[in-house]
């Protein structure tokens, strides 16, 4: 398929617009192919990830990730990170394009958080009205606060997940934001929520939420993972005739009790 047409059907969903200020999304580094047949997903291109690459029958046409490739300029982000400037010198060698798509894709319509939210099972799923990023939507039946935590790890293919249970005891509605979105659960109770979920929670994020006698569950922020089966469902929308692999390498950091 041409590249460009392909990315521009991407762009109607998952427009730049969307993204987060100061958030690298597009080409990160190569020059687009002019057709595109062969595309790579992973959560991060790193050496463990190209590494796999590498492995393939055939060079990748594209290697598409969720998280920036680059995150700044080259020149800033390569003065100070030279195993990053040392990959992306083997990239470019190999004559593999990457491509990133980040918030836009997180905010987007049936991207990131439509995609967790689905996963959950949720009804009546929509953007937050004070964070279209996040989403919220009532759970099938009602749930005892622990029994919603595990049912949270088995549906988003987690080991673990981190309770904050300072509210109610039975939870009913969910607003959740993949990644690290944990600052914005004061949104998610201001809205009714009777819990939310996310990552990357700080000690004074943890402490506010107890203070406002809310409920919180972190979940890690390779949650996200679920990037790769959900782009891969929309790329072959685009064109079933597409040959995509995914890359999905990156562990949960082990649990020590």
């Amino acid at each position: 398929m041409n590249t460009l047409k392909l990315l521009r059907s991407l762009a109607k969903r998952f427009p730049k617009s969307l993204k987060d200020r100061g958030d690298r999304v597009g080409l990160m580094t190569g020059k687009l192919k002019e057709d595109t047949s062969f595309i790579v997903l992973c959560l991060d291109l790193d050496e463990i990830s190209f590494n796999k690459i590498k492995k393939f029958d055939k060079k990748p046409d594209l290697i598409l990730t969720h998280h920036p490739f680059i995150y700044g300029t080259k020149y800033r982000v390569f003065l100070h990170d030279e195993i990053k400037k040392a990959l992306c010198e083997e990239v470019d060698r190999n004559d593999i394009p990457v491509y990133s798509m980040h918030t836009n894709f997180d905010t987007g319509r049936g991207g990131m958080n439509d995609a967790l939210a689905e996963a959950l099972e949720l009804s009546d799923i929509k953007p937050l009205e004070h964070c279209k990023m996040a989403r919220g939507g009532k759970l099938p039946h009602a749930m005892e606060i622990h029994e919603f935590a595990k049912y949270v790890n088995k549906k988003l293919e987690l080991d673990y997940s981190q309770l904050v249970h300072a509210g109610k005891d039975t939870i009913e509605t969910v607003a959740i934001v993949g990644g690290g979105g944990s600052r914005r659960n004061d949104i998610a109770q201001l809205e009714g929520y009777d819990i939310f979920i996310s990552g990357d929670a700080p000690h004074y994020v943890r402490r506010d939420v107890i203070a406002r006698h809310y409920n919180y569950l972190e979940v890690c922020h390779e949650v996200e993972k679920i990037f790769m089966k959900q782009m891969k469902k929309l790329l072959l929308e685009i064109d079933p005739t597409l040959r995509i692999e995914t890359i999905n390498h990156e562990e949960l950091p082990e649990l020590i009790k």
